[in-house]
């Protein structure tokens, strides 16, 4: 059994119960993921967050009463330490970036397998971003508008942006890089006040802007 102290807390939110069910019943396997509460909608969501405390939301997107593109807005506002990861049927470009835009930490299209799920939970829960391989070709193909211009980084902050912005955490980025895990969250820091964008969502966008990212 894992540490309990590395158990991820995981808050389920979806308004079918068969998918929960069916979430919960394979999420509940793993030793490091505890499904803490279920949701049918955001709005019970971020109630059911402020009384457990989630590390993680997996969230549809389409839900009544409230959706999950304004429920991850004020998660963002309410509960800005709670990791969120969205869980959709659609893989729009558009979609997606609204979704990023407003805060998510990844999307993951339903159609991947429970253990790309997983690694994808692990992944936002250690402070990275995740999307699944449908979202990314989604969101990778074609032309985005030009970001406004900012102060220049430099070639480190440029491939630490990079790393960013394909989903890797601080130590995975300190391993590939072959820097301290310090050393990177300055890069990090200096990203964000160079750029004006406080948010890893923002700073994944700005690199779509830019064709960091092939």
């Amino acid at each position: 059994m894992s540490n309990l102290a590395n158990t991820i807390k995981l808050l389920l939110v979806d308004d079918h119960v068969l998918v929960l069910d069916g979430l919960q019943a394979r999420l509940e396997l793993e030793d490091h993921i505890e499904v803490i509460g279920t949701a049918c909608n955001g709005l019970e969501a971020l109630n059911k967050a402020k009384a457990l405390s989630p590390d993680v939301v997996l969230m549809d997107v389409s839900m009544p009463i409230l959706n999950g593109l304004e429920a991850t807005k004020r998660f963002r506002d309410e509960q800005p330490l709670v990791k969120i990861l969205m869980l959709s049927m659609h893989n729009e470009k558009e979609y997606i970036l609204s979704l990023i835009q407003s805060g998510a930490n990844g999307y993951v299209l339903k159609d991947v397998s429970s253990e790309e799920l997983i690694h994808a939970i692990s992944t936002v829960h250690q402070g990275g971003t995740y999307f699944s391989s449908g979202a990314s070709a989604s969101l990778f193909t074609g032309n985005m508008p030009a970001a406004n211009q900012k102060e220049p980084l430099t070639k480190r902050e440029t491939a630490v942006l990079k790393e960013v912005a394909t989903g890797l955490s601080n130590k995975e980025i300190a391993q590939s890089l072959n820097i301290s895990v310090r050393t990177v969250e300055t890069h990090r820091q200096n990203i964000k006040n160079k750029l004006e964008i406080h948010t890893s969502a923002g700073l994944i966008k700005y690199a779509l802007d830019k064709k960091l990212i092939e």
